[in-house]
This record gives C-alpha cells, structure tokens and sequence, in this order.
C-alpha cells in the first residue's frame, strides 16, 4: 500500500465533502478554500509517489517548501497523515475508500449530465 494510492482514493471523498459544503445555508468560502489545498496536496502526492516509509518526512519537507506561510498546509497535510494511519490500520476504512468511498452526500450527474 502506497500513499500516492491512498490519496488518490481520498481525492473521491472531496466530491462528499463538496456536496455537504453546497448545501449549507453559511458562507462556504472558507470550507472552499480548505478543501482546494487539500484536493492540490493529494494530487501532488500521487504525481510524486513518496514511499510510505518516506511518506511523513515527505509531508513535512512539502510544508517547510511553503515557508513561513504554511498553517494551512501543515493543518490539510496532518489531516491526511491521519487518513493514511487510518486506512493502515482499519480494513473498513481502506474498503469505503476501495469502493469509491460512496455518500449518500455525493453529488451524482443527472441523466442530462448536471450535477444534482
């Protein structure tokens, strides 16, 4: 089990979070924000393929790279640390994250291609 694996099965699990997030009657800015570093982290993740001995050495040389401006990176980057240690250690995570990591708050395509 890779982290550039992982991570690109946790890329799916934004489509849930994006779902809730529009359907909340707050201003979302803020949950917008957040979830965009982290969709950009994972996928640098998977484009960079550290291995999973390497993984958190890998995380924090990424959040030193930010510089001194990198509290919402480190905050997304410990978040997905914990989702790898999760999915290691809990064979019903790694399979919700196997199966697409289907939510009944996903949104799906309608049958005219938008999204509901």
């Amino acid at each position: 089990m890779r982290p550039a694996g992982i991570c690109q099965e946790l890329l799916e699990t934004i489509e849930a979070s994006e779902g809730r997030r529009k359907r909340r009657s707050r201003n979302t800015t803020a949950d917008a924000i957040g979830l965009q570093i982290k969709r950009d982290l994972l996928e640098e993740i998977v484009r960079a393929d550290p291995e999973a001995d390497d993984f958190e050495g890998w995380l924090l040389e990424r959040c030193l790279a930010e510089g001194p401006s990198d509290g919402p990176l480190r905050a997304i980057a410990i978040t997905i640390w914990e989702e790898w240690q999760l999915t290691r250690a809990s064979g019903d995570f790694r399979r919700w994250l196997a199966e697409g990591a289907p939510s009944e708050d996903r949104e799906r395509p309608s049958s005219n291609g938008a999204t509901r």
